[in-house]
């Protein structure tokens, strides 16, 4: 018996110590392969790019002390002295793709904007000094041009239209060159997190960027502009960005689908102007409020708050409060669903849009318009504020006023029809309708407020719930 037992025990533990040095299962080891044959492939033709620039400053000798007072201190800074101009040498770091063996390189153009000197590194350690083709702000792309001694490795595309949550995603860049000193490209890999993400404007980013691809792919500092490949190796997006709260990465990072940049890419290669399709509204998800408001089945679709003067949706006939259910017969869920759909169009191009104004369902043509600049977006007309009337009585806990240069100073607007909510009391039917001090607002029941006499004349109409018009959209203002 003991015999067997220590038979068994021995058996036991020559196997759990050769079973540890097993060789890994052939799916593991084809995977395996696949990154390896990945990363040596589309790895060769990721570049590291060292950008310059310029900023020059002028010195001031102040021959007065500082004061407190402001006043004091504008006064006596007309006798400073100026002193020589400084210049200042500033650095960016970034990643790029070779797409072709003439040498044209892709890659983010914030890595790019402003530089004056561009030099671009190989794996293989060779330099380029590169010159700019064509750049897109908007789409935050550039296409960059060496001029290749030899061979140049480059990638292939893929297409961006085929991946689904949950496909494998590798990203390639150099996002720490400079301190290792080593050309060579790092990798990381994860999947594919989500698709048609979006990311607004911040205090620290400018850009606002739409339908991204959204990956756990680790993206660090200098990744931008890199590339996003599958398994196969194929191109399917531009790494742009990282969510992260740390300032490193944090396990979300987007990537523009290479799809939506192909076209761009080749009119910045032709040294096109990259033109968008525009309507001119501004538009707005439904919520449930809105739904029982308008009397609507679910929130599928936009609701249209506002029409930039001029544009094509004013001339086309849409009016504020319509509601966007499909464009050419393709059905509108949500204002990602508009905007995506849009960017596939052309400019002077024809879309029939289904519009619901009234309960009744409308087909209504707008052609398609070139993208204004953000400044002409955002203009409306500007209307002189009318008189201030002060001691202006609450109405369901809000207070309102003129726009005067105090109010939009204090709450940063820029706004000058309309009136900003000044005030708004706590559990209020505003404050849970969302309306908040800063806000403003013109429109009430569909009736525009050009200042506080038109406000007064419509809240003085207003029975039952209101739907009011604010620089954040349309809320719903329920009567308690």
């Amino acid at each position: 018996m003991k015999r067997v037992l220590v038979f068994i025990f021995v058996f036991l533990l020559v196997s759990l110590v050769f079973g540890a040095y097993a060789e890994p299962p052939k799916e593991t080891l084809s995977l395996q392969d696949a990154f390896v044959k990945v990363s040596k492939d589309v790895g060769q033709a990721v570049v590291s790019i060292n950008t310059e620039h310029t900023e020059r400053y002028q010195t001031r000798y102040y021959p007065f002390a500082q004061f407190e007072d402001q006043f004091f201190n504008d006064f006596f800074n007309d006798f400073f002295v100026e002193g020589p101009q400084r210049e200042f040498k500033g650095i960016g770091l970034g990643s790029g793709f070779i797409i072709n063996k003439e040498g044209y390189i892709i890659t983010n153009e914030h890595v790019i904007h402003g530089a004056d000197k561009i030099t671009v590194t190989l794996p293989d350690t060779r330099e380029f000094e590169a010159k700019i083709i064509g750049s897109d702000i908007y789409s935050d792309l550039i296409v960059i041009k060496i001029e290749p001694k030899g061979e140049l490795p480059y990638v292939k595309f893929g297409d961006s239209d085929n991946v689904q949550i949950g496909h494998w995603a590798i990203a390639i860049g150099n996002p720490f060159a400079f301190a290792v000193k080593n050309p060579e490209p790092t990798v990381t890999v994860g999947v594919i997190s989500a698709l048609h993400r979006s990311l607004p404007r911040t205090d620290k980013r400018t850009r606002e960027y739409s339908d991204l691809i959204q990956t756990d792919a680790a993206i660090n500092p200098g990744n931008s502009g890199g590339p996003l490949v599958n398994i196969c190796g194929e191109v399917i997006g531009i790494n742009v960005a990282i969510f992260t709260l740390s300032g490193g990465s944090e396990g979300v990072g987007f990537a523009i689908p290479i799809n939506s940049a192909k076209k761009i890419i080749n009119d910045l290669m032709q040294g096109k102007k990259v033109l968008y399709g525009w309507l001119g509204v501004i538009i707005q998800d439904i919520d449930a409020n809105l739904v029982s408001y308008f009397g609507l089945n679910d929130k599928t679709g936009v609701i249209i708050s506002r029409i930039v003067d001029s544009s094509p949706a004013e001339n086309a006939g849409l009016k504020p409060g319509d509601i966007i259910v499909s464009l050419d017969n393709e059905k509108i869920k949500n204002t990602k669903d508009l905007i995506r759909n849009l960017l596939k169009k052309n400019v002077g191009e024809k879309v029939d849009l289904g519009v619901i104004r009234n309960s009744k369902l409308y087909s209504i043509v707008v052609e398609i318009g070139e993208r204004p600049e953000d400044k002409t977006v955002l203009a409306q007309n500007k209307i002189e504020p009318q008189a201030v009337q002060k001691d202006i009585k609450s109405w369901r806990g809000l207070e309102a006023s003129d726009i005067t240069s105090e109010i939009a100073q204090r709450f940063k607007l820029s706004a000058e029809s309309g009136v900003a909510v000044i005030s708004v009391q706590p559990m209020s039917p505003a404050e849970r309708s969302g309306i908040r001090p800063g806000d403003v607002i013109y429109e009430i029941n569909r009736m525009p407020l050009k200042g506080i006499r038109d406000y007064l004349t419509a809240i003085d109409k207003v029975s039952g719930d209101a739907l009011i018009g604010t620089s954040k959209g349309y809320v719903v203002l329920k009567e308690n």
